[in-house]
């Protein structure tokens, strides 16, 4: 399988800070796979994928985009690679279909392939109501769908996504997934993204990276990671905000949301445990197999 990125040693440190926001990172992103980085805010997720699209400059090492440095070569990026921002407002004085059509046009398509490739974005992304309508007046979610669509537009053969579920509701945080493994599946489009929804972006995912504190501190596929805690169970509390519950000595779980919590705790030690904890205070528990939000916890933590 070909290499569609190779990162050696990078390390990014922004001026007057002592600590590097990137540390040493060397992976590679093969041709056709879906890659996933997850990690706290400050981890270095974003500062890594803007390094990666030719925004910011390393401090230290080399990226490579198809065997050829990034650095230096900002075209060779823009040729290859649909990069979706968390913020992007130089779509804001365009319509949903302008965007979409210019956007396909400036990356090499004829006039007519381009208004082709917008109405087909419209279609993919249940826009079309949206078409006339400028981003300005869309809602956050609106704009983050049309931010993936515009990435899309031109079928750039790699796609850089960050965060492409935030502030998307349930149904179409499913759509972003179900296009994404389409168009994997049907053009062999390289996708690497960043999330916090480890839970849902598991059905996608091929490999993942974890980081913590700058550093990429796991790199793998899913289910090789997870033998790492195959004799561990997946423990949720859910309680009031206010008024948290005792916990049995040992336990140290880690919060997803005021009144939530989670734990990896031991099979062998699960009754027990369950036996000391405090179910006055508890409005619900559940115990499950791990899932890769548990493999983060357990990297990242």
């Amino acid at each position: 399988m070909d290499v569609v990125y190779a990162i050696e040693n990078l390390t990014k440190f922004y001026p007057k800070q002592t600590s590097p926001a990137n540390k040493d990172i060397s992976f590679e992103i093969r041709q056709g796979e879906i890659f996933g980085f997850l990690g706290d805010n400050g981890a270095g997720k974003t500062t890594l994928v803007r390094q990666m699209v030719n925004l910011l400059r390393p401090t230290s090492g080399c990226i490579s985009l198809l065997g050829q440095p990034v650095a230096g070569n900002p075209q060779h990026v823009a040729n290859h690679v649909g990069y979706m921002p968390q913020i992007a407002h130089a779509l804001n004085n365009m319509a949903v279909g302008e965007a979409l059509y210019f956007t396909a046009h400036l990356r090499g398509m004829s006039r007519a392939d381009a208004r082709r490739e917008r109405d087909t974005l419209l279609e993919l992304w249940r826009m079309g109501p949206l078409r006339d309508k400028y981003s300005t007046r869309l809602s956050g979610g609106e704009r983050r769908l049309l931010r993936l669509a515009v990435a899309m537009a031109g079928q750039m053969p790699v796609l850089i996504l960050d965060e492409p579920t935030n502030e998307l509701a349930p149904q179409r945080r499913r759509l972003v997934w179900d296009v994404l493994s389409r168009i994997n599946r049907e053009r062999g489009t390289t996708i690497l993204f960043i999330t916090h929804d480890a839970i849902e972006a598991e059905k996608v995912i091929q490999r993942v990276g974890i980081m913590r504190d700058g550093e990429l501190v796991a790199v793998g596929r899913p289910g090789d990671l997870k033998q790492h805690i195959d004799q561990k169970l997946r423990l949720e509390l859910f309680f009031a905000p206010d008024a948290p519950p005792q916990l049995p000595a040992g336990l140290a779980p880690h919060e997803l949301q005021p009144g939530h919590w989670i734990a990896l705790i031991e099979r062998r030690e699960a009754s027990a445990l369950l036996e000391r904890l405090d179910l006055e205070r508890l409005d619900d528990f559940r115990l499950y197999s791990p899932t890769l939000e548990d493999l983060y916890v357990h990297y990242a933590a």
